[in-house]
């Protein structure tokens, strides 16, 4: 027997929907050999998750609300801006 979660349930997953998106283009532009942009978009996706688990309250988080609200805020913003960093300042980058 199969459990089909109903549809408002799998409504309430659109925050990690939108930042799952923004990761694919990000990886479908790293396999163009698009690398800076798609890790760019990558980090600016967890920035997006950082946003959105700051703005909407735990119940309509959905998947994007996996510890306490402060930690999440703080580990999405953090690597996402570390990710930025990185692809900004590897040689032959703007920050070079």
């Amino acid at each position: 027997m199969t459990v089909v979660p109903s549809k408002s349930k799998l409504r309430d997953q659109w925050p990690f929907g939108l930042v799952l998106l923004i990761v694919v283009v990000g990886l479908a532009l790293i396999a163009m050999y698009y690398w800076r942009r798609g890790t760019s978009l990558i980090g600016g996706a967890l920035l997006v998750a950082a946003a959105l688990r700051l703005l909407l309250p735990d119940s309509k988080a959905g998947l994007l609300a996996v510890r306490k609200r402060r930690v999440d805020i703080l580990l999405y913003g953090g690597f996402g801006l570390m990710i930025l960093y990185i692809s900004a300042s590897i040689i032959g980058g703007p920050l070079n």
